[in-house]
């Protein structure tokens, strides 16, 4: 098409000027100029919505960089239908002033490797601080690291439930997941100040840190005190098969003191998930279509017109 409109420039151009302007009526040659003008402008077109689509093609890349959630703990044993729609609801608030887990220092985005090594620092911190006050009111890091040195924390069950896919392809923005966090001690009546915090692995790859709990209690191995946390990934998570990881520490102390995972529960196993920014609707444009059908009929009337012009001129010549 290039090559016969170049070949078409050329054979115009090469006709005398002022035969043509003798010829034909001016009205008619500023129309010929601006038609071809015109179909220039939208053969380029094209060229510039394709550099614009590969600048916002780069934009989204970098923002895929930026791993944002949503999520919002408590007492199971403190919900109900209604106070479930009024967790979701609160969640999608939130999303809408962008009160992320990150903003909220509840999401740290850094491997379960990280946060234990934190935990450690910190605990290391504290102490050197601290070194005036009696050893004895100092956690012993390399010793339990609990305050139930005669029992012991577990995890006795955890499970998730996936809630929201607004694009029904499969793949779920919003999960909740519960566990039950046990105290086994030699008095049923003990209870523990305890929180959690929860990791996500991308089709078998490394933990990644999602959400910090708050401070809750549990009581002995009372079912009551189970746990439970709804998140929405809003940016940053493909969509692909993420397992669940749990790890209890009691409040005040920085060893892991129980963990429960997708080894030990099918239901925290391969959740089909991803961020709400590949979770959309589908809407169809057709408008890009319209243009490029629009552009082709004026092209086919303009080289209509071309050759229309160019047999009368041969004729008016030929009859002179």
């Amino acid at each position: 098409m290039n090559h016969f409109i170049k070949k078409l420039t050329l054979k115009i151009t090469s006709i005398n000027a002022d035969e043509i302007t003798s010829r034909f009526s001016p009205i008619l040659l500023t129309s010929l100029q601006l038609s071809l003008m015109l179909t220039l402008m939208l053969l380029t077109l094209p060229s510039f919505a394709e550099q614009a689509d590969n600048a916002t093609n780069i934009d989204n890349t970098a923002n895929t960089d930026l791993i944002q959630s949503y999520s919002s703990g408590q007492l199971a044993s403190a919900t109900n239908k209604s106070s479930k729609e009024k967790i979701l609801e609160d969640i999608s608030q939130r999303v809408l002033f962008d009160d992320s887990d990150q903003a909220k220092h509840k999401a740290l985005n850094i491997t379960r490797d990280e946060v234990i090594t934190q935990k450690y620092q910190q605990a290391r911190k504290i102490i050197s601080t601290n070194l005036y006050k009696s050893m004895a009111n100092i956690p012993n890091i390399s010793a339990t690291s609990r305050s139930f040195s005669d029992g012991s924390f577990v995890i006795y069950e955890g499970y998730s439930q996936l809630i929201e896919d607004i694009d029904a392809d499969g793949y779920y923005q919003t999960f909740s997941v519960t566990f039950d966090a046990d105290l086994i001690t030699a008095s049923a009546h003990d209870e523990a100040v305890v929180y959690a915090e929860l990791y996500l692995s991308e089709n078998g790859g490394p933990w990644e840190h999602y959400y910090t709990t708050d401070n809750f209690i549990i009581h002995g191995e009372s079912s009551d005190d189970e746990f439970e946390v709804y998140s929405t990934l809003a940016q940053g998570f493909n969509a692909n098969n993420y397992n669940v990881l749990i790890d209890l520490y009691e409040d005040g102390y920085p060893n892991i003191v129980a963990s429960y995972s997708s080894d030990d529960s099918n239901s925290l196993y391969a959740l089909p998930l991803e961020s709400s920014d590949y979770d959309v609707e589908y809407i169809a444009y057709y408008s890009e279509e319209h243009i490029h059908g629009g552009s082709s009929s004026l092209i086919a009337l303009l080289i209509l017109g071309v050759f229309m012009l160019m047999r009368q001129f041969h004729q008016t010549h030929h009859n002179h």
